[in-house]
């Protein structure tokens, strides 16, 4: 049932060239366009009770002392014993040539044995990068998707309590050096690298630039990447927009994919198998344990009761069906596949006998 309805899906989808292509944007990168991950440390004060144990988490009262003494309060020798405050991670990833000033989420992450973060504010943290620099500062109420609740027998618990976001919570205090205006080369980098869909991507470039641009604006460089050239007099946003919108059919490897743990398999739309006789048979052995109770007749002057084990195996082994598998093409595999019968287990232990004997034109891949 379950390969019916995943191959179903699959050949519900159209397999033609206009069905099947996407945009360059979607298989495809611009090099040097990238995120950039920035996190820091510091305080989430006002929780109920839920905070870090100072005794446990000894960073948390150093970090509140410090923040105390930063505000001309001295606490120094003072033993604390409040439990709504929690030392925290704080994370967020810095978009491509963000402004200063604008405004990004952030993640929050306990740090200690801190038991919830619900109803928490976080003090103002410095955000700082792999440089060292600081390029944003966090503050705000925290937003907790989990709760935890504790009693004196009894815990009650759903999501992470531990952990929640504070949308727009950064303020970017620093630019990432450089422009897009200012880059000196554009080149598009494939998320799945292929020479097929590198040279397709190529193709379909030239092709626009040479009713645009009269002339070639793409050169491959590897099966990876592929090199732009910008035409004189247009600006590098309008051109990669244009060259992002294009339609391309990317070509995927033939694969098969299976999960033992769940039962599940994925076949790639290119996965032939040749001509091969398949049965598959199930066998099931049932063990019932039926002990009997031994006793001596009545008024026997000698004797015990005793139990004597009593044991009862059954096995089951239906008639297998044969089936002639050539999948010339995916519906084919299926059909072949649904005449067998076959549960997801036993569709595995197909495949990967298919494959031992040479005959799946696949990668066959075990998670």
């Amino acid at each position: 049932m379950m390969l019916r309805l995943l191959c179903g899906l699959l050949l519900s989808l159209s397999i033609s060239t206009a069905d099947a292509a996407v945009r360059v944007k979607d298989i495809a990168n611009l090099k040097g366009v990238r995120e950039n991950q920035i996190l820091g440390y510091g305080l989430v004060i006002g929780l109920k009770g839920t905070g870090d144990t100072l005794r446990n988490a000894p960073f948390t009262e150093q970090s509140l002392q410090s923040m105390l003494d930063n505000m001309g309060i001295n606490i120094r020798g003072t033993s604390l014993r409040t439990r709504n405050v929690a030392a925290v991670v704080v994370t967020a990833d810095l978009p491509p040539f963000v402004a200063g000033g604008s405004r990004i989420d952030v993640a929050i992450s306990s740090l200690g044995d801190a038991s919830s973060l619900l109803g928490g504010t976080l003090v103002m943290t410095q955000l700082r990068g792999a440089d060292g620099e600081t390029y944003a500062v966090a503050q705000g109420a925290i937003a907790v998707g989990g709760y935890n609740v504790e009693g004196a027998a009894q815990t009650l618990s759903q999501g992470v309590a531990t952990a929640g976001r504070i949308p727009n919570g950064a303020l970017i205090e620093r630019e990432v050096k450089g422009r897009f205006s200012e880059m000196e080369s554009l080149i598009l980098e494939l998320k799945n690298p292929d020479f097929v869909t590198a040279t397709r991507i190529m193709d379909a470039i030239n092709a626009h630039g040479n009713g645009r641009y009269q002339k070639v604006v793409a050169f491959e460089r590897d099966y990876r990447t592929i090199v732009l050239s910008r035409p004189r007099g247009t600006s590098p946003v309008r051109f990669i927009a244009e060259i992002e919108e294009l339609l391309v059919e990317p070509d995927t490897p033939a694969r098969v994919v299976v999960d033992e743990r769940t039962g599940t398999v994925v076949i790639g739309r290119n996965v032939q198998i040749s001509t091969v006789a398949v049965t598959h048979g199930n066998l099931s052995v049932r063990i019932t344990e039926a002990p009997i109770v031994s006793q001596p007749s009545p008024f026997a002057r000698r004797g015990e009761t005793v139990v004597v084990p009593q044991t009862f195996i059954e096995a089951n082994e239906p008639g297998a069906k044969i089936a002639i598998l050539r999948g010339a093409d995916l519906q084919r595999l299926v059909r072949g596949l649904n005449q067998i019968g076959l549960k997801p287990q036993g569709i595995i232990a197909i495949l990967q006998a298919i494959k031992s004997a040479g005959a799946l034109q696949a990668e066959l891949v075990i998670q």
